[in-house]
C-alpha cells in the first residue's frame, strides 16, 4: 500500500484548521508514545503525517485565492492554535459553489464572526479532482448545506474519489446514494462526526451504562453552546433539522426500549460569540433504579470543538485509504459507527472498536 494519501477539502474552518494542523503536528512525532490525543498512531502502515492535502474549495473572500496555510488561520476562523508551524503547501484554496452552502441570516452579523462570500467564478471541481489526484475528499460544509453536499457527493462520483462526510446532511447513510458509491467500486464514510470525547459519545455511553446496570431512563435532555460559525449557523432552525436527527438517533440507538420523542431533547441551543470555538454541553438524565427510587445524573462538558473531531477523521482518513487499495466499496462499516453520529447501521461502540483493529490487521473483510 502505497502510504501518501492525497486528501482534498471542503470548508476550510475551524475543522480544517484543526485538521491540517493535526497532520503537521504528528508528522514530527516518530515514536507512538509520544503521540498523545490520537486513537491509532500507527494504522494499516499510515501514520498521521502520510495524509497529503492536495486540493481545498471554499467561498469566503478571505481564504479563497490563499495558500491553505495561511487561509486556516484566516476569520471567522477561531479555533485554538496549537501548531503555528503549518509548512508552506503548494495548495491554493479554490472558489467553489455556493447553492446553499452559506445562511442568509449569516450575513447579518459581523465579518469577524460570519462569512464573506467571493465575487470569483466556481471552478470545476470534478476537474480538480482529476488533475490532483484526490483520494478522498472531506466535506466539512455548514450544517443544513444539502445542495452543495450532493454536488460535490456526485463530483466523487465522477472522479472515483470517496467521500468521508462529516456533516448531518444524510449520504452515505442514505440507501440511494450509498447503492451509486458502491456500483462505482468507492468507499465512503459518514454521516455527521462524533468528537472524540464529545457531548454525542458520553451521552451514549451513560445511557447505555444506565441500562445496563438496570436503570430504568425516563427522559433526558443535552443542550450546547458555542462561538464558532457552526454555531452562528444553527441559529437557523430549518438548517438543524437533519443534525438534531442525527445525535438524536446516535443516543436512542443504545436504549433497549426508545425513548418517547417528548423525553428525549438534543440539539444546538444557542449561540455565544465569546466562547469562540469552544463547546459547552448541559447533560441532564432522569431514571428510576432499584425500589423504583428515582435518580439525577447531570454533566457539563467543556472541549474546543475542532481538535476534538481532527483525531477522529485521521483515523476515518486512513481507514478509508486502507479500504480503497483492498478494492472495497459503499458505506464503510464498522468505521463509521464508530466515528460518525449518523452511519447506515449503528453498532456498540466496543464492537466497533473491535470491529476496526480486525480489519486493520487484515483478518475481516467488509
Amino acid at each position: 500500500m502505497g502510504k501518501a494519501i492525497k486528501l482534498a477539502i471542503v470548508g476550510v474552518g475551524n475543522c480544517a484548521s484543526a485538521l491540517v494542523q493535526g497532520v503537521a503536528y504528528y508528522k514530527t512525532i516518530k515514536e507512538e508514545d509520544k503521540a498523545i490525543g490520537l486513537m491509532h498512531f500507527d494504522m494499516g502502515g499510515c501514520l498521521p503525517g502520510d495524509i497529503d492535502i492536495v486540493a481545498a474549495f471554499d467561498v469566503d473572500s478571505r481564504k479563497v485565492g490563499k495558500p491553505l496555510c495561511q487561509a486556516i488561520f484566516s476569520p471567522p476562523n477561531n479555533t485554538r492554535i496549537f501548531c503555528q508551524e503549518v509548512s508552506e503547501m503548494d495548495v491554493v484554496v479554490q472558489m467553489g459553489p455556493v447553492l446553499d452552502g452559506v445562511s442568509p441570516h449569516m450575513l447579518e452579523y459581523p465579518e469577524e464572526m460570519a462569512f464573506v462570500v467571493a465575487e470569483e467564478k466556481p471552478v470545476d471541481v470534478a476537474r480538480v479532482l482529476a488533475e490532483r489526484k484526490v483520494e478522498i475528499l472531506i466535506n466539512y460544509l455548514p450544517v443544513g448545506s444539502r445542495k452543495a453536499t450532493e454536488y460535490y457527493a456526485e463530483a466523487c462520483l465522477k472522479t472515483g474519489v470517496s467521500l468521508i462526510n462529516c456533516i448531518p446532511v444524510f449520504i452515505v447513510s442514505d440507501q440511494a446514494w450509498a447503492a451509486r458509491f458502491a456500483k462505482e467500486g468507492i468507499p465512503v464514510i459518514g454521516d455527521d462526526v462524533k468528537s472524540q470525547v464529545g457531548a454525542t459519545i458520553i451521552h451514549r455511553t451513560l445511557m447505555e451504562l444506565l441500562s445496563d446496570r438496570g436503570v430504568k431512563v425516563k427522559r433526558t435532555y443535552q443542550l450546547n453552546t458555542g462561538g464558532n460559525t457552526d454555531f452562528l449557523n444553527m441559529l437557523n432552525r430549518e438548517r438543524v433539522k437533519e443534525k438534531k436527527l442525527s445525535k438524536t438517533e446516535a443516543v436512542q440507538s443504545v436504549l433497549d426500549k426508545r425513548l418517547d420523542s417528548r423525553n428525549i431533547h438534543i440539539g444546538p441551543s444557542d449561540f455565544v460569540p465569546w466562547q469562540r470555538d469552544n463547546k459547552v454541553c448541559f447533560m441532564r438524565i432522569e431514571g428510576v433504579g432499584f425500589g423504583g427510587v428515582p435518580m439525577e445524573l447531570e454533566l457539563r462538558l467543556s472541549v474546543e470543538d475542532s481538535p476534538n473531531s481532527a483525531g477522529v477523521v485521521i483515523d476515518a482518513i486512513r481507514y478509508c485509504k486502507i479500504a480503497r487499495d483492498r478494492g472495497e466499496a459503499g458505506p464503510l462499516l464498522p468505521i463509521a459507527a464508530y466515528t460518525m453520529k449518523h452511519p447506515p447501521q449503528q453498532l456498540n461502540e466496543k464492537m466497533a472498536r473491535s470491529l476496526i483493529e480486525e480489519y486493520i490487521e487484515g483478518k475481516n473483510q467488509l
